[in-house]
């Protein structure tokens, strides 16, 4: 994900983030090293570090029992958080756009043991077609990345290794897995590091490619639609209420209060001008299917 904001001379903080590389390279680092650590920490702790506050002696038995996992979980999810960043960062270079290095998110109570990761980035340096660039690369070089490992997560996952609480498969998920174990009733996760790698890069690119706000999708719609790209985002966002609603999936409140605190309309380009070819129609479009097969919105106590 990367995150636009207003021009420098507006926006202070940032401005002096962006000015001293060195600063926000050792934050960084910093973000990163802590995340590598709340990684490993939901795997090796089965995927519950919630459940082990309390009790550091069984916590430090679980990951000497562990170790492997959550080694093999943290390598797995930091690649495919790490490639996704750096397409947008890299795309951000060379279209000269001010941008920070990746801003990984640790959360160490969270099952997936991060929320992610997000570069900081002055939009109105770009214009729309390289705001389009910048979005759209970094989900699909993500997803080149987790396919592989959702792959050979599904090859290896057992029955008996299924989480309890019911998260739900995204369909991509479902159609490896008619193809390779057919067998397999993908209904839920498995406790399999590659597996549920594969499912937190799913679910982290999928909410990052939703046609709103300056999310990965807003970017791609703005450069596919320009400011006309308002009426998907408000259109995408109705939408949204009306199903958590519906549904009673009101697990989705705070990423819809978050988008909404972000801003719905994306914001003007250096230049709105500039249309995009043939091909990059093309992709963007067949790139707003992203959200369809990366995340299943169904979640569901169980």
């Amino acid at each position: 994900m990367d995150a636009s904001v207003p021009p420098l001379t507006r926006y202070e903080p940032f401005d002096t983030d962006l000015r001293h590389p060195g600063r926000r390279k050792r934050w960084s680092l910093w973000l990163f090293a802590a995340t590598c650590l709340s990684t490993f920490w939901a795997g090796a702790t089965d995927w519950m570090p919630y459940a082990f506050l309390d009790d550091w002696a069984v916590a430090s038995s679980m990951v000497a029992a562990h170790w492997r996992q959550g080694l093999e979980y943290m390598l797995a999810v930091m690649a495919i958080l790490l490639t996704h960043e750096m397409g947008h960062f890299l795309q951000a270079l060379r279209y000269r756009v001010p941008a920070t290095f990746p801003l990984f998110i640790p959360f160490p109570i969270m099952m997936t043991g991060t929320m992610g990761a997000v570069i900081g980035m002055d939009g109105s340096r770009a214009n729309r077609k390289q705001l389009f660039d910048i979005g759209l690369t970094g989900p699909w070089a993500g997803l080149l990345v987790a396919i592989p490992m959702i792959w050979f997560g599904i090859k290896h996952a057992h029955p008996d290794q299924a989480i309890e609480f019911r998260l739900g498969t995204p369909w991509i998920f479902k159609l490896i897995s008619a193809w390779i174990r057919p067998e397999l009733e993908l209904t839920t996760v498995f406790k399999n590091p590659l597996f549920m790698a594969g499912w937190v890069g799913m679910l982290i690119t999928g909410l990052n490619m939703l046609p709103v706000s300056q999310l990965d999708g807003g970017h791609v719609i703005y450069g596919l639609f320009g400011r006309q790209a308002k009426w998907v985002a408000r259109s995408f966002v109705v939408a949204a209420i009306v199903f958590i609603v519906s549904q009673e999936q009101y697990n989705w409140v705070v990423m819809l209060v978050l988008v909404l605190l972000l801003g719905v309309d994306h914001p003007p380009s250096e230049n709105d001008n500039v249309k995009l070819g043939p091909l990059r129609w093309t992709i963007g479009l067949v790139s707003l299917l992203i959200p369809v097969f990366c995340f299943t919105p169904m979640i569901t106590g169980g």
